[in-house]
């Protein structure tokens, strides 16, 4: 047995809760080991700043392709308006809670609590997605992949619009703020106050380490967005389980079968897609509002590839591998090259100019100029790393770093023929 597959068996008998904790951890000592290598004294603060930043990432990006595999991995719709849906929670949840009266420069909104922020930027999401969802069921899937990234884009163009940066609708202004953006009371701000209130005793205890108040705040944000991660992986792990869950997986393997047992499965589909949407308008709210700002160039349309890599590298139809591909994307191929190259000189002082130039050099067999751009340029490269990855996943593990818990459309394995009691093995 090869080295690859007792890795995997062993791996195959772990809890995915250990599973999944484990390989977080993991990250996090990766990220405190490279603080310690780079940042000489101030070292603790610089790991507590990649900890807490490598921590939010890890909790958005898992909320969001736990979303997506709701949609796409069990009921095979091909949501590529990802980011449209961030932003219709987001600037939801903004227009909610801003000041009535923000002052010279603001943007007014309707200083709702933030409760009702949060609630109603996932309602409006998620009645978004029912709306473009309804036209394009009936047509094949292409068809709505089509309209979903339109739309994303719709959404985009609209909130950066001057004309509704700020207007007047039956007596109460409010607004976008258009290509500024617009300011509100975050959950950030909330997650802040309480940290440096009752929760003084850590932050002294922290400084005496020397981490710094912000970035005990950046942690504590970190590990309130992994609380939500556990939370909406329990709720759709407890759908996907259920006779709701397996007619949505039945519809990714044949929605003619599935509709000849007397499903409707438009109907289903729809659900389905209004519960994603509005995971990722919470993502939306949680992740690009979290510092109290939002603007239109916070929801380009990359991090819906963003969310489709993770989703590739985790394996589509299973929850577990839907956070760990997020961990992977997020913070191995995403966060860590950005910080290496920011504190790592790695020689690259000589490097060529481009990678014309850089390439020449191997046709001499001479490889230093290549590696020399290569680790000037690391931080850029990290797409290109991205795109590899992604096409050796694809090519040699179809089924993503944990395809084998690929969740079948039957409540029970049908590929295990036991023999009936008293008969053949082959009967």
């Amino acid at each position: 047995m090869s080295a690859t597959a007792t890795i995997r068996d062993r791996l195959d008998g772990l809890p995915d809760a250990v599973l999944v904790a484990g390989y977080i951890v993991a990250i996090w000592v990766l990220m405190v080991l490279l603080a310690r290598a780079v940042g000489g004294s101030q070292w603790t603060n610089l790991a507590a700043g990649f900890v807490g930043s490598v921590t939010v990432l890890i909790g958005a990006y898992a909320i969001l392709t736990l979303a997506l595999n709701l949609q796409w991995g069990y009921t095979g719709l091909f949501n590529i308006g990802v980011a449209g849906f961030m932003a219709v929670g987001a600037y939801t949840m903004a227009i909610l809670t801003a000041p009535a009266n923000p002052g010279a420069g603001g943007v007014p909104g309707f200083d709702l609590p933030l409760v009702v922020g949060i609630v109603g930027g996932m309602v409006v999401a998620a009645i978004v997605g029912a709306l473009a969802a309804l036209p394009a069921l009936r047509l094949k899937a292409d068809y709505l992949a089509i309209v979903t990234v339109a739309l994303s884009e719709i959404i985009r163009l609209f909130v950066n619009w001057d004309g509704v940066a700020e207007v007047t609708l039956f007596g109460a202004t409010f607004g976008t703020g258009g290509a500024t953006g617009i300011s509100f009371k975050s959950p950030g701000d909330v997650l802040s106050g309480l940290v440096t209130g009752l929760g003084s005793p850590l932050v002294s205890a922290a400084a005496a380490f020397g981490v710094s108040s912000p970035n005990v705040v950046n942690i504590a944000y970190g590990l309130a967005l992994l609380a939500v991660m556990v939370g909406s992986y329990w709720v759709l792990t407890r759908l996907s389980n259920s006779p709701f869950g397996r007619v949505l997986k039945a519809i990714r393997e044949d929605e003619t079968v599935t509709q000849s047992l007397g499903k409707d499965t438009r109907l289903f589909k729809i659900k389905a897609f209004m519960i994603g949407c509005a995971l990722m308008g919470l993502a939306g709210i949680l992740f690009r509002g979290g510092a109290g700002y939002i603007s239109p160039q916070q929801f380009r349309p990359g991090i819906t590839f963003y969310v489709f890599a993770a989703l590739i590298l985790g394996g589509s139809g299973s929850n577990t591998g839907s956070i760990l591909g997020a961990a992977t994307f997020s913070a191995l191929l995403f966060y860590l090259p950005a910080r290496l190259g920011e504190n790592i000189p790695l020689g690259g002082d000589g490097a060529p100019g481009n990678i014309v130039d850089a390439a020449a050099a191997l046709g001499s067999l001479d490889p230093a100029p290549f590696v020399a751009y290569t680790v000037a340029n690391i931080s850029t490269l990290r797409f290109v790393l991205i795109g590899v990855v992604l096409i050796y996943i694809i090519q040699n593990q179809p089924k993503g770093l944990l395809g084998h818990r690929n969740e079948p459309a039957a409540s029970v394995d049908i590929t295990d023929r036991r023999p009936a009691s008293g008969g053949e093995s082959d009967e």
